[in-house]
């Protein structure tokens, strides 16, 4: 039986234990994000703004001005029309210690905190998107990344200099039919006889800078074993740090995508392929632990870049709409586009703002900040999009018309349809909007979980539902008292945020809302709330709205303090992002239990049954007969030609 073939058979039971079993519960440290989903708004963690040393602003500065005088040259529409970084870029990139910029100092590396790792990616997303996600890939989650948390002395040694000098990374861990459901996973590795090695069969599917990288982060899964001590071992998914130049290792495949065409992302395969067993990270078994850990922190590039295309998007925006006449006005003081203008103002605000304070808790190392980065990428993958589009319907004809075109006829060639393309991918990259509810969702339950114990179990019998009931009762009776009250019911509450207190006094209300509601899912569905993912999902979009507004509220402060010629206009961004944020949160609360939730799963099973196939009538569709919707990777065949392009540089 091959690797696909065995991975098919995993139920979905096994597959949730698997994924909860390298969840991490992260218990030891506090979370304000986790703290408003259960009613418990503790500002004090977020407020003040964490800030960096003196140090480490002065390095951090210092190398932004660096940055910014060696790229501001590079042609972002070059990169477009090529689909291809140049060569150069990345030389000059790497003689920076661009690719270092995250690795300690100790192993060549410019050991920059998470803040200004993410303004660099800002400033260089903003000339194209395809430079981040080549920095992003490499250092967010490629090999330094897990290497530096999880690797040996002697692998960190052996890695890390070699990455921060410009060696690019990769991580691969989705597979031809396995995204989001790792226990299904294909790709084997298969330890010697010896116990020297692993030898690693199967293939990935979109390895960004997979078709340029020197080395790769591979999760396998090891098949059972004897161990030192005669015992079988188990295996599992594991991690391992494989050279891209091994024997048997062939990237099939360069893919190409709507958007950020200048990635360097394929299919690689793996025919054979030996790696030393020192190369393996961690245990047998503990690579979902390492991946998911990685990701952590790893996802607030995406966040960064973000946040630098909401500042492009107001620039453009404002610039535009100033010059722009019709009807004897500028078109931004017409309502139907100043309304447009606000919500890119304020939403560029609170973007960059998430940023900013889930990196700088990342950096103070103080707090668990699962959540708040999982919140931080689906916040700004979305709020991004939506800058994005509404800036292209500003911009109208010439939103939808090519930089190119429009430098051909004359024009300044402003690149909005292709800021729109790029940025798409964010709501899918390194977790799609579905699943980080899903993730989100379940943190945000946990707590409710581990007071109903069996009666959130599906196979629990009734004798364990009855023991349960007692216990939740006792967890309850505690809790919900706790729900009804608090600080934000008075209106002198957080005066300390001026004129921006009225807004986190509301963050205060909704929180303990938000709350009660959960439990209210929790008490009528209890084990069938994890199918209620639509419900879930708007738990989430509450939670990260709030989120986002007690950012805001906190960044304004911040920046009164450290940039006082600032303070009145962050502080007017920061109010007009929660007064739309309020709106959106209302709506969310009315649609918790007032929706077609029920009516669309039922119309959905009826699409998938085939009931209106009628309705599908009077199109071409030209993509039938051109092959499977999956291709069936389990016999590789024969081998097809290595694409890869090595970047000079490295």
């Amino acid at each position: 039986m091959d690797a696909t073939d065995s991975s098919s058979t995993i139920d979905e039971k096994t597959a949730r234990a698997v994924a909860e079993a390298a969840r991490d519960t992260g218990d030891a440290l506090p979370s304000f994000a986790q703290g408003l989903y259960l009613g418990k708004t503790d500002f004090g963690l977020i407020h003040p703004h964490p800030r960096p040393s003196a140090d480490e602003t002065e390095r951090g500065e210092a190398f932004l001005e660096k940055l910014r005088a060696a790229v501001e040259h590079f042609d972002g529409g070059r990169i477009e029309r090529d689909a291809r970084i140049p060569d150069e870029y990345v030389a000059i990139l790497a003689e920076l210690g661009v690719f270092g910029m995250k690795i300690p100092t100790g192993y060549g590396g410019l050991g920059l905190s998470l803040a200004y790792y993410g303004r660099a990616l800002m400033l260089l997303g903003s000339i194209s998107p395809s430079i981040g996600a080549l920095v992003s890939a490499h250092q967010s989650i490629g090999v330094p990344e897990p290497v530096k948390m999880f690797g040996t002395t002697e692998q960190k040694e052996r890695f890390l200099p070699r990455c921060a000098a410009g060696a690019i990374t990769a991580f691969l861990l989705t597979e031809n039919d396995v995204g989001s459901d790792p226990a299904r996973l294909g790709t084997t590795a298969t330890l010697s006889e010896d116990g020297r090695s692993y030898v690693l069969e199967g293939a990935k599917l979109w390895t960004t800078n997979g078709a340029v990288a020197d080395l790769v982060v591979v999760m396998a899964r090891v098949l059972p074993h004897p161990g030192a001590d005669g015992k079988q071992e188990r295996g599992g998914v594991s991690a391992f740090v494989v050279e891209a130049d091994s024997e048997g290792l062939v990237v099939e495949n360069r893919n190409a995508f709507m958007g950020l065409r200048g990635i360097e992302n394929g299919v690689t395969r793996f025919h054979g392929v030996r790696v030393p067993a020192a190369n393996l990270l961690g245990r047998e078994g503990q690579g979902l632990k390492i991946a998911l850990s990685t990701l952590n922190t790893g996802r607030l590039s995406i966040p960064a870049m973000c946040a630098g295309a909401g500042k492009w998007s107001l620039k453009i925006a404002r610039q535009w709409s100033k010059a722009r006449v019709q009807w004897g006005l500028p078109v931004g003081e017409h309502e139907a586009v100043s309304k447009k203008i606000a919500f890119i103002a304020a939403t560029s605000f609170a973007v960059e703002s998430v940023f900013e304070l889930s990196a700088a808790l990342a950096d103070a190392g103080m707090k668990d900040v699962r959540i708040e980065a999982a919140l931080a990428k689906l916040f700004c993958s979305e709020m991004a999009s939506q800058m994005a589009d509404e800036l292209l319907q500003i911009r109208g004809g010439r939103g939808y018309e090519t930089a190119d075109s429009l430098a051909a006829r004359g024009e300044r060639a402003v690149a909005v349809e292709q800021l729109v393309r790029d940025l798409r991918i964010n709501r899918i990259f390194e977790g799609s909007t579905e699943i980080m509810h899903l993730l989100i969702a379940r943190e945000a339950v946990d707590a409710h979980l581990k007071a109903a114990g069996d009666l959130a179990s599906r196979d629990a019998t009734t004798q364990e539902k009855l023991r349960a009931a007692a216990g939740a009762t006792s967890f309850y009776a505690k809790w919900l008292p706790t729900l009804a009250t608090g600080p934000g019911l008075l209106p002198t509450s957080y005066s300390g945020a001026g004129k921006l207190a009225g807004h986190l006094r509301y963050v205060e209300r909704a929180s303990r809302r938000l709350a009660r509601h959960t439990f209210a899912g929790m008490a009528r569905w209890q084990a069938g709330l994890e199918t209620k993912q639509a419900f879930l999902g708007r738990v989430v979009d509450i939670g990260t709205e709030l989120f986002a507004m007690s950012a805001c509220v906190s960044r304004a402060e911040l920046l009164r303090d450290i940039e006082p010629e600032r303070a009145e206009g962050a502080t007017q961004l920061a109010d007009a992002f929660c007064r739309q944020s309020r709106g959106r949160v209302e709506k969310l609360f009315d649609d918790l239990w007032e929706n077609t939730d029920a009516t669309d799963a039922v119309l959905a099973k009826r699409v998938l049954a085939g009931n209106y196939e009628w309705a599908e009538e009077g199109v071409i569709d030209q993509s039938e007969g051109t092959g499977p919707w999956i291709a069936d990777w389990s016999d590789p065949g024969e081998h097809r030609p290595d694409l890869r392009h090595p970047y000079g540089s490295s």
